[in-house]
């Protein structure tokens, strides 16, 4: 007998998966980061284009299994339209909520609700896809760190964009 619970979060996983959300590429970008993980062969683009401190629009290309493209999915459709202070505590807590660690919601994120990023705890009982689901997050908090760092994303020219 299945846990209802697990059959809903599955759902959220494979609507994520077969519709991911910030597939649309963006023409111009502030934070662009790259992640591979070598364990299954997933491979993500990620780039933010940010406005005054908050990430205005997001492109996330994933390739790979379903809870890599869902947790991308999940990534883009939670952090767009947060300020990036937001944004560097939620990755903190969905890379220790996936890593089963303990953490302190800050009053600031006291009330935050994880929506379907709620879902990816399920995948703590897989630790061989724990990498998988973190893969997005991961990505996300070294671009930001290169951002911050003043390492801003080279963004493609015309030619390059046209495959010249």
């Amino acid at each position: 007998m299945t846990d209802p619970l697990d059959e809903i979060y599955r759902e959220i996983i494979l609507d994520h998966y077969r519709a991911p959300r910030g597939k649309k590429p963006l023409e111009k970008f502030d934070v662009s980061s790259n992640g591979h993980n070598p364990s299954c062969g997933d491979d993500i683009d990620l780039h933010l284009l940010m406005d005054n401190g908050t990430v205005k629009d997001i492109n996330v290309n994933c390739k790979g299994c379903a809870i890599s493209v869902a947790s991308g999915s999940m990534l883009a459709e939670y952090i767009k339209g947060k300020p990036l202070n937001e944004v560097k505590k939620i990755a903190d807590v969905v890379k220790k909520m996936l890593k089963g660690e303990d953490f302190d919601l800050s009053e600031e994120l006291a009330d935050m609700e994880l929506g379907d990023i709620d879902s990816l705890k399920g995948v703590r009982q897989f630790p061989v896809r724990i990498k998988c689901a973190l893969l997005a997050w991961m990505t996300l908090i070294e671009g930001l760190k290169n951002y911050e760092d003043g390492k801003r994303a080279q963004n493609p020219t015309t030619t390059e964009k046209n495959g010249e």
